[in-house]
């Protein structure tokens, strides 16, 4: 096994360290490693579980996702526990996101000026710790609290297994799923917040059987190779909201690309378009036209505008991964944006599908004039096997 932890952007002075750990070896190596870490850096213990359920949780893992299988046992060797255990909940290694207003684009290679297919996304969250923000959602006034902002420890982890695919994966606080990811096949997926209109408070329900909305990117990653082969997974897989409804938005390199969301009742949907595919905060199945949108409220979060910037930014000729940022940045959550909470643009990522890269910066707090700090733009890429 072979293992690095570094931090590469931000420091207690900022608002946000960011770490990258890389870890090769088998899928329950890179397991242990990674609830060593949760452990660390978030005090992360499992969840108690019900025994049937979780019996049932880990066949399903063992049929249809094994990679994670392999991975829940590595963390009951991290734990000193029987990976075969019905007490306790092996995964869930950190915590779920309860919403953020995120945007999201991709551009076919077909349409780029060199040719190589770019998906880009800006990462919004709100900035403060876990009881003010459940207070303020539920409309509360929020207690003095010293608490950690829940967005303030991110990581990026590069995982090479020995079964391979290998991945690169960014995510705010749960170190077995994450917000977005590219593996070595050029296929890569990003998160957003589905419904803000409607949004709900989070699912209370507890881990359920098949894969929650905060694994799907990482079940997508380690399973399939294109974008036909991650649209047929996720029609046979059984999957649940934990946390608040997100979608999706998958890309591989051949320029191939859908959105995926799931309706209140289970009904399931690929949305595609020719050329861009853009994504933020609404379902696409019911809002893809971007002339045809409904007015922005209080609670969309500007997720109507922000549609509306960015798809009239990646049309016409020759879009690049530099108009992807510009895009990216036209619609970025900082001081000056009009919304009820407090929340920022945490990190903007574009990949490129061909080299399999993941570049992004990292928001560090607010300059004295109210303007974001960002760190430089850090290129991940996916490593050969290293030695054990």
């Amino acid at each position: 096994m072979f293992v690095t932890s570094e931090i590469v952007a931000g420091g207690t002075a900022d608002f946000m360290a960011v770490r990258h750990i890389t870890a090769s070896g088998s899928q329950v190596d890179i397991g242990r490693a990674l609830a060593v870490e949760a452990q660390r850096t978030y005090g992360w213990t499992p969840a108690p579980a019900d025994h049937l359920k979780a019996r049932a949780r880990r066949a399903w893992f063992a049929r249809h996702w094994p990679q994670h299988f392999a991975r829940m046992q590595g963390a009951a060797e991290a734990l000193g526990l029987d990976p075969d255990t019905d007490d306790v909940y092996l995964d869930g290694a950190g915590g779920i996101p309860v919403g953020s207003a995120c945007s999201a684009s991709f551009y076919p290679p077909a349409d780029t000026i060199d040719g190589r297919g770019v998906l880009g996304r800006n990462y919004d969250f709100f900035t403060t710790g876990a009881s003010e923000l459940f207070a303020m959602l539920a409309g509360q006034e929020a207690p003095p609290s010293a608490e950690m902002p829940l967005s303030a420890r991110p990581y990026v982890i590069t995982s090479v297994p020995e079964d391979g695919p290998a991945t690169t994966v960014l995510t705010m606080n749960e170190l077995d799923g994450c917000m977005e990811g590219i593996n070595e096949h050029g296929l890569a997926v990003v998160l957003n917040l589905a419904d803000a209109e409607n949004a709900t408070g989070p699912v209370g329900a507890g881990p359920q059987v098949g894969v929650s909305s905060g694994q799907l990117p990482r079940f997508l990653l380690d399973t399939c190779r294109t974008v036909q082969e991650a649209k047929a997974a996720l029609l046979d897989a059984k999957q649940y909201d934990l946390g608040v409804a997100l979608h999706y938005l998958v890309a591989d390199r051949s320029g191939a690309a859908f959105v995926w969301e799931r309706g209140p009742g289970g009904d399931e949907h690929v949305v595609e378009a020719d050329g861009a595919l853009c994504m933020t905060n609404h379902p696409l199945h019911r809002h893809l036209d971007p002339a045809a949108l409904p007015a922005d409220t209080e609670e969309t979060m500007l997720t109507y505008l922000r549609y509306r910037t960015i798809s009239e930014r990646s049309a016409g000729a020759g879009p690049s991964a530099a108009r992807m940022r510009e895009a990216l940045d036209a619609v970025r959550v900082d001081a000056a944006t009009d919304t009820p909470y407090p929340a920022r643009t945490l990190w903007r990522t574009v990949f490129d599908l061909e080299r399999c890269t993941m570049a992004t910066h990292f928001y560090l707090g607010d300059a004295q004039d109210g303007a974001p700090r960002y760190s430089p733009e850090l290129e991940f890429t996916i490593p050969a096997l290293q030695p054990a």
